[in-house]
């Protein structure tokens, strides 16, 4: 039977349901540290507001542009949790293990592809937050090492999300900003998207699944997956694919069909499993991250970090200039946070340098490998091992890390040079 994925798990993007007798102060220290910061940043970013260090109207202008962002990213994690509690990504990790018929490098190139298509497909937060256990649990079942899966996951939660606007919401930042539409998007970022992809394989092959490292040369496959509803699972299939579908094929908003599949999958469990549509399932912690970032971006930018970001980033829009502004966005990512650090890089790129913009982006997507905390999808990743009971040692963690972010970032450049 294939493993059911349990209800309220860390960093699902709800806290879980009350116990019996729990009252306000019982619900307050349930928080989660990074509920807190969320909440922080949101009555930071509204006291700007207040106080006028944010005047109103850049802050209302800021609000209409994240609010269409808001509503994607919320209804995309509530479509993908209940895909994965539909046992979707289940039975795809099973398959993948299958099919790679108990040899490691056949695993190795499989658990690549199926890390990169769920990032590419449904954003780094959803491979971060519903990918990373069903991989750690497919290392216990057939007897393998769990690292190497764990930093699969991750580093291509990461580095994987170049290619569309569905991939990372700072590509649904930057898509909106130089006038690309989805299938635009990728015609200018696949060549930079490969060159990622190729350059995680090598690193990830070389400190964690060569000989040596991946622990024994062989595995034992696992056997046919099972669905307990088989039909609950065609259907969230389905509705995954008919959303990819919709923002490749169809000019049609984001927000717009990823509420269509999402409200596909409520339904179906409404009928067939309605005892798992629960309050949980939405995302508030990055609901209320998101409008606060940006508001405390905003007002941050206004008092002095534009001016040192014009410094650091310049004005230039060829391959010097592109490689530096990659090099600040990854730089700043690791200090403070990838989104952060592309809104106040956005704001400092001059508006017709779209290859240096784009640069930005890279830096922000592929660079912010080295810390903890450089992006949400990390943070959530790091939360999911430590709930699974897999070790991850920083050290190692940081300096492998900062060979990708440093690799990964010039060749995803170079790349962006190419197709430019």
């Amino acid at each position: 039977m294939v493993r059911e994925v349990p209800e309220g798990r860390p960093g699902s993007g709800g806290t879980g349901d009350e116990g019996p007798g729990e009252g306000p102060r019982g619900w307050v220290r349930g928080l989660h540290p990074l509920d807190w910061l969320a909440g922080g940043l949101l009555a930071l970013g509204l006291l700007a507001v207040v106080t006028g260090l944010l005047p109103g109207d850049p802050a209302a202008a800021e609000m209409r542009r994240v609010g269409p962002l808001v509503v994607f990213l919320g209804t995309v994690i509530v479509m993908a949790e209940l895909t994965g509690r539909a046992q979707v990504f289940d039975v795809v990790a099973a398959w993948v293990a299958r099919a790679g018929r108990g040899r490691y490098p056949l695993l190795f190139g499989l658990c690549v592809a199926f890390a990169s298509l769920t990032t590419i497909t449904l954003n780094l937060d959803t491979t971060a937050v519903l990918l990373t256990p069903v991989m750690l649990a497919l290392a216990t079942r057939v007897g393998i090492a769990a690292v190497p899966l764990a930093m699969t996951t991750v580093w291509l939660a990461n580095t994987a999300s170049l290619l569309l606007p569905v991939s990372n919401l700072t590509n649904l930042l930057a898509a909106e900003r130089v006038a690309l539409s989805p299938s635009g998007l990728a015609a200018v970022m696949w060549l930079p998207q490969l060159a990622a992809i190729a350059m995680t394989s090598l690193w990830l092959w070389v400190f964690y699944w060569r000989r040596g490292r991946r622990g024994a040369d062989r595995y034992t496959p696992p056997g046919p997956p099972v669905a307990r509803d088989p039909v609950l699972l065609r259907i969230c299939a389905v509705a995954c694919g008919g959303f990819l579908l919709a923002i490749l094929l169809a000019d049609v908003p984001l927000w717009a069909a990823s509420s269509a599949a999402m409200v596909v999958v409520v339904v179906a469990f409404a009928v067939r499993r309605r005892q798992e549509l629960r309050l949980s399932l939405v995302p508030w912690r990055l609901l209320v991250l998101v409008p606060g970032m940006f508001l405390v971006v905003q007002t941050v930018d206004a008092h002095g970090l534009h001016g040192l970001l014009e410094s650091a980033l310049g004005s230039g829009n060829g391959f010097l200039g592109m490689l530096r502004s990659a090099g600040v966005g990854a730089g700043l990512s690791n200090v403070l946070n990838n989104l952060p650090a592309y809104l106040a890089g956005e704001a400092v790129v001059p508006a017709g340098n779209h290859e240096q913009l784009l640069a930005l982006l890279i830096g922000v997507n592929v660079g912010p490998l080295v810390t903890p905390w450089a992006s949400l999808a990390t943070l959530l990743w790091f939360e999911r091992c430590r709930f699974h009971g897999t070790r991850i040692a920083l050290g190692r963690f940081v300096s492998t890390g900062l060979v990708l972010s440093v690799t990964g970032t010039a060749a995803a450049v170079c790349a962006l040079a190419l197709v430019g």
